[in-house]
């Protein structure tokens, strides 16, 4: 949840769009648009493994980027430094 909340301030005063997706039992954290440009994000903690919807969403609509955020990805530290933008 602070991911997301972070995302979501961060958007309010950037201008961004923040998302969510699901189809079926495929899902995406968090997907970021931004002048016609898609960011899907994954956060994933050591108690969860990757899930397929990561794939499927990148297949399906293309994003500019695609990242995990926490294990096996960009540290969580790290990420709440960065702005949203620097993710383009």
């Amino acid at each position: 949840s602070a991911v997301g909340a972070y995302l979501l301030g961060e958007a309010e005063e950037e201008g961004y769009k923040v998302y969510y997706w699901r189809e079926r039992s495929d899902e995406v954290d968090f997907v970021i648009v931004r002048q016609g440009e898609t960011i899907a994000l994954e956060v994933k903690s050591g108690r969860r493994g990757m899930n397929s919807g990561l794939p499927k969403f990148c297949a399906n609509f293309h994003p500019k980027r695609a990242l995990v955020i926490g294990t096996d990805g960009i540290p969580f530290e790290d990420f709440f430094r960065m702005r949203i933008e620097d993710l383009f």
